[in-house]
């Protein structure tokens, strides 16, 4: 399993928006796009491109890691 390597930035963004799995996910950070300026917008599209590629279950890992960490 390829686990992919998030910054801090990208963990806590996940952690924001981390809901109903990674549907969810992807979801909540989709909604919340337009309200975020161009800086956030980049952070959050890279971290939904890194998370994308993720099986449900390496999203499963990554999300318990992530809360670990905090």
């Amino acid at each position: 399993m390829s686990m992919i390597r998030l910054t801090v930035e990208e963990t806590n963004l996940l952690s924001i928006y981390n809901e109903g799995g990674k549907r969810g996910l992807i979801e909540n950070v989709n909604a919340a796009l337009p309200y975020m300026d161009a800086d956030m917008r980049e952070l959050a599209q890279r971290t939904l491109a890194k998370v994308d590629a993720l099986t449900e279950e390496e999203y499963a890992e990554l999300a318990l890691y992530a809360a670990d960490e905090v």
